[in-house]
């Protein structure tokens, strides 16, 4: 086998890799560790991989996944790991892959996103998905194409073989992430998932290694750490460690941005499939000597609750739009009809709506007492026309506003906040005949502390004092949503 080296540790890399080909006309972009990171061969790779495939065992997940994390070292040092999550996508119908890796040499801010043409391995070429890539470049200008940031870099490059061994039938969207701000990471969160849309087939892949180091010890402890604000699905608390100095990862802001993307398309569940270092897999444990950590693992939404299909969503989304569009010219209430069997079920919703980002109404029943699709109905004029924070939708603006549906869990009373994963779960809380509701968003959107969600839920929301959600007496009800839009 070629020999393996380890990622981020042998600088002069940087400094011997073959020239960049992306021509002008083929727009291919060549394998350059191919022989470093991997076999180059063909038929070596391909041994190495069904080697994997026979030896890594990969826990069952229950749920649909959206997102994967995973290292980007040498094989000969990662490659169990990466392969214990690649092993859940096996023959998977997934057709388009977002890969996010991060910079290790190129100094630059944004998102440069491999916009069209290809990327060659030893297994074959992998097509760019041209149409979703446009979706994101050009609408910010942090997100653009700029080739010198692929040119010597492996985090996206070292995934490739390992997709071609599990998927079939799909195109890849590379993307290397430079240094962004955390409002950066929300707004290439927002692109990605208005490309996505209602598609259940995109792959968010997160390319990163965890500790870099000089104490085996110190290496599990940070990993550990790290670990932990990823099993919370804290994308803020994970980007100002990051900032900080405290967690490690060296694609930190690709993870970041795949954890807000994942809360937002209501994917609220991380699982660890593996976890290493360089001095586990080499039996090295001296200290100073250098000590890359490893770990893979999956962002799923669990079937522990309704789920809707891709089709049930948009006849949700066209339901609440005609109905909006029906009262508001003509002020009655319209007749809708469903046949999903998902739609009949009861089930409580909240419509909203926005404007150029911004809100513009949002009303919602938490009762499962109605079919979902008269609830959503329902809610969609009330949304319109019955917040009383804003003045009534004419029917001229109804092109301008942009509408989603959060369809709610059952809801579930908890002893204590320390029960409530902030961007996972919505909140209710009660007292009296006083009470007041937060979907699972809010906290993702405003960036608030728990402390700061709470209390705004309970002056804002349930007319209560700050810390009423501290007191005994107070009920607290927690649940999930899923959430999509147009």
């Amino acid at each position: 086998m070629a020999k393996m080296v380890l990622s981020c540790l042998v600088l002069i890399f940087f400094c011997t890799q073959p020239s960049f080909t992306y021509a002008s006309t083929a727009e291919i972009k060549t394998a350059e560790f191919a022989g470093q990171f991997y076999p180059s061969g063909k038929k070596e790779l391909t041994a190495l991989l069904s080697g994997y495939a026979k030896s890594v065992v990969t826990p069952v997940l229950k749920g649909d996944i959206l997102t994967i994390i995973v290292p980007h070292a040498g094989y000969g040092y990662s490659g169990k790991v990466a392969f214990s999550a690649y092993n859940l996508m096996r023959n998977k119908p997934y057709r388009t892959v977002v890969i996010m890796g991060p910079s290790h040499h190129y100094p630059f801010s944004g998102f440069s996103v491999f916009a069209k043409g290809a990327f060659s391995t030893p297994l074959g070429e992998l097509k760019v998905d041209q149409a979703f890539a446009r979706q994101l470049i050009g609408k910010n200008e942090d997100a653009f194409f700029d080739a010198a940031a692929f040119k010597g870099e492996h985090s996206v490059e070292v995934q490739l073989p390992f997709l071609q061994s599990a998927l079939n039938n799909f195109q890849i969207v590379p993307v290397v992430v430079g240094d962004v701000t955390l409002d950066n990471c929300k707004e290439f969160a927002r692109l990605l998932k208005d490309a996505i849309g209602l598609r259940e087939d995109v792959l968010i892949v997160a390319s990163t290694d965890m500790y870099h180091g000089y104490s085996p010890k110190e290496a599990e402890e940070s990993d550990n750490l790290t670990l932990g604000v990823l099993k919370r699905m804290d994308a803020q608390a994970l980007y100002y460690g990051l900032r900080e100095g405290s967690l490690q990862l060296c694609g930190g802001f690709a993870v970041v941005t795949a954890l807000i993307l994942s809360k937002e398309m209501g994917y609220n569940n991380f699982e660890v499939l593996s976890q290493t270092n360089s001095a586990q897999v080499t039996g090295n444990n001296k200290v100073g000597d250098w000590v890359v950590g490893y770990a893979a693992g999956a962002v799923y939404r669990k079937e522990d609750r309704l789920m809707l299909s891709a089709s049930e969503k948009k006849r949700l989304l066209e339901i609440a739009r005609s109905t909006i569009e029906t009262y508001l010219k003509t002020g009655k209430l319209p007749e809708v009809k469903a046949n999903e069997p998902n739609l009949l079920k009861p089930g409580g919703a909240f419509v909203t709506l926005n404007e150029k980002g911004q809100l513009r109404g949002c009303i919602g029943n938490m009762s499962a007492t109605t079919p979902l699709y008269i609830t959503v109905r329902d809610m969609a004029i009330a949304a319109a026309t019955e917040d009383p924070r804003f003045t009534s939708l004419k029917a001229d603006e109804l092109s301008k506003i942009k509408i989603e549906v959060s369809v709610l869990s059952p809801f579930e009373k908890v002893n204590s906040a320390s029960e409530i994963q902030l961007g996972t779960h919505g909140v209710l809380v009660r007292r009296g005949f006083r009470s007041g509701v937060f979907l699972p968003q809010v906290a993702t959107e405003t960036g608030w502390s728990k402390e700061e969600f709470l209390t705004n839920l309970c002056v804002q929301k349930a007319g209560l004092e700050a810390n009423a959600w501290k007191d005994k007496t107070t009920e607290i009800y927690i649940f999930s949503a899923q959430v999509f839009s147009e």
